[in-house]
């Protein structure tokens, strides 16, 4: 994981009222093994730009082994989130396509992938306009 990963985990974390450690695991995908995983947890024939998985259900917005005993990770002293898989050849197709750098990209993937781990979704217009009003403010700061 990037520092510029890790400061997009606590400058949201913040942002949303989190406190206390959070750890992510991170993965980049091939096309083909994107095109998989969508497939297999989406029914989606086709690679995609990025996945998350939560592991838990975020009742408490206070990270640590009290509320979380079973999503604590001792090794890396925080409450382990989930899983954020992001196909990098998808990534930079898009970049291309939005016109910013892969660098911009991989990180706006990443945040996106955290807020789907936080709960948040774009499924309906309303939640997609509060979402990407999130994920502005956060690019902002970081």
């Amino acid at each position: 994981m990037t520092e510029k990963q890790q400061k997009i985990i606590a400058t949201t974390l913040d942002h949303l009222g989190y406190k206390g450690q959070a750890v992510v695991e991170y993965e980049l995908l091939s096309k083909e093994e994107m095109r998989e995983l969508n497939l297999c947890h989406r029914a989606k024939d086709k690679p995609t730009d990025v996945l998350s998985f939560g592991y838990c259900n975020l009742e408490s917005k206070i990270l640590d082994k009290t509320n979380y005993p079973n999503e604590y990770d001792q090794g890396a002293d925080g409450v382990l989130l989930g899983s954020i898989v992001i196909c990098e050849e998808v990534a930079k197709e898009q970049a291309a396509e939005y016109g910013h750098s892969i660098d911009r990209e991989m990180n706006y993937l990443f945040l996106h992938g955290l807020l789907h781990i936080l709960g948040f979704d774009h499924e309906i217009a309303e939640e997609k306009q509060i979402m990407r009003q999130v994920e502005e403010k956060i690019i902002e700061q970081i």
